[in-house]
């Protein structure tokens, strides 16, 4: 029970317990979110058939729970203080059937990774690896592993010498390498209207700023950039950038876009932090934007999208006079890469097996992109091998109330205010891998039906007509 408002069916015994776990999932879900109004007593209880004494007990197990603060006079709020819990643009809420779940962005679970996997640790298991059961040394594990660091970037276009890469336990921690090394607390970082999810709680734990770039359909604009970059009293001090599929518009940027991004950073003294989560999938793609502008570049990917989201080990390329900035700030908080996890990486890249599942990935993923185009039409944005599609919605369209109506119908989507920084119109991003091909299939008809082209039928969802 994760939706609001609550219906009669919703309350069991004891009536006051069942409110307040009700009015909690909801919260927990974003169905209700930071400062929203809850209904005031009499007319919560007249709603769902309950006493007033019961909606009042309930709200103060919320208060004890540190959930809602009651204001005399004003009524009860959704708590908005500061609560650690990060929120997650997909779908994490406790349902009684497990809905087809396209809101997680994974690979295809192909059988070749899992006996990828079972060769990898049977071997290890015969003859395990010392220097992976021992090593305690950072800098000894980055000179094992630097030749597959050095060939997996190599593939991705990044071509950068062994010392100038670091190993990572996959994209979020290079992320928050790199925004330690670029930046001081109280500067500025640009990104694009849009972004990674992880990018604005690692921001304000490290007591920065973001600031949207206003974007076309190429990406984000220079001008822009430089335009917010040349602003009196403004710190802003480098640009994060997802210009290969991995942002939530599912966009591959073009190469001179890419050339102009990396100009107008330079021209403004700006560190670029480039995002390549995706890395290898998207075949013939232009040069990273980090291969324009390789001395102020910071420029990562990983194995998690690609190959399998166990293999948690990211590359993160630096530029030289951040480099040993870089590595102090790792092995302060991080020390190093988990060196058995390098050490499949490994086996799998040296082997052949991870161009094997590459390949295979990008078959897959073919196969359900034209899927998802045939059965959703063009409001479906992505590219060809991409792991998940963009889908905006109609102006004035309630964003939650057609991810209730999906979720009613079995399907978890994630909601395109999870990625918003500056651009706030609805959307929804599905996610392709994580499911059957069969499976896929029947939640993209069903979603066909749920998402009209229509944008009044799409208001009449946040009328209450679901």
């Amino acid at each position: 029970m994760s939706h609001w408002p609550l219906r009669r069916e919703d309350i069991t015994r004891p009536a006051y317990r069942s409110l307040a776990q009700g009015i909690a999932a909801a919260i927990d879900a974003g169905s209700l979110r930071p400062g929203d109004r809850l209904p005031p007593h009499r007319d919560l209880a007249w709603r769902l058939g309950v006493s007033v004494q019961t909606v009042s007990r309930a709200y103060e197990e919320l208060i004890r729970a540190d959930l809602i603060s009651g204001e005399v006079g004003r009524g009860s709020f959704v708590k908005s203080g500061p609560r650690e819990t990060l929120e997650v643009p997909w779908f994490r809420a406790a349902v009684d059937a497990r809905p087809v779940d396209l809101s997680m962005m994974t690979p295809v679970r192909l059988p070749m990774i899992v006996r990828a996997w079972q060769d990898s640790m049977r071997r290890f298991a015969e003859r395990p690896p010392e220097h992976a059961i021992w090593s305690f040394r950072p800098r000894q594990g980055l000179s094992t592993y630097s030749g597959i660091a050095a060939a997996w970037l190599a593939r991705c276009g990044v071509v950068v010498p062994a010392q100038r890469i670091l190993l990572t336990n996959g994209c979020t921690p290079a992320l928050v390498i790199a925004l330690m090394s670029a930046a001081q607390p109280g500067d500025e970082i640009a990104t694009e209207s849009v972004t990674c999810h992880t990018l604005k709680p690692a921001i304000r734990h490290l007591n920065l700023r973001l600031r949207g770039i206003a974007c076309d359909a190429r990406g984000m604009l220079p001008d822009a950039l430089i335009a917010a970059a040349r602003m009196p009293g403004r710190k802003l001090r480098a640009v994060f950038l997802l210009p290969s599929g991995g942002g939530p518009e599912a966009r591959i940027v073009d190469r001179e876009r890419r050339e102009e991004l990396a100009a107008a950073a330079a021209e403004c003294g700006l560190i670029i932090i480039e995002s390549d989560v995706l890395g290898p999938v998207a075949p013939r793609r232009p040069p990273p934007v980090a291969s324009f502008a390789p001395e102020r570049s910071f420029y990562f990917t990983g194995l998690t999208k690609c190959l399998s989201p166990g293999l948690r080990l990211g590359f993160l390329a630096l530029p030289e006079s951040l480099a040993e900035r870089a590595l102090n700030r790792h092995l302060s908080v991080a020390w190093m890469a988990t060196p058995m996890v390098a050490e499949i990486a490994a086996d799998w890249i040296e082997s052949g097996v991870a161009g094997q599942i590459l390949i295979a990935q990008r078959t897959e993923l073919l196969a359900r992109n034209r899927l998802a185009q045939r059965i959703l039409g063009s409001a479906s944005l992505g590219f060809n091998h991409g792991l998940h599609r963009w889908m905006p919605l109609p102006e004035g369209t309630d964003e939650q109330a057609v991810l209730h109506a999906a979720l009613a119908r079995g399907i978890a989507l994630a909601p395109g205010s999870g990625f918003a920084v500056i651009d706030r119109r609805p959307a929804l991003r599905l996610c392709l891998g994580g499911v059957s091909q069969r499976e896929l299939e029947d939640a993209l008809h069903i979603l066909a039906t749920i998402l009209p082209g229509e944008s009044s039928a799409l208001r009449a969802f946040g009328r209450g007509a679901v």
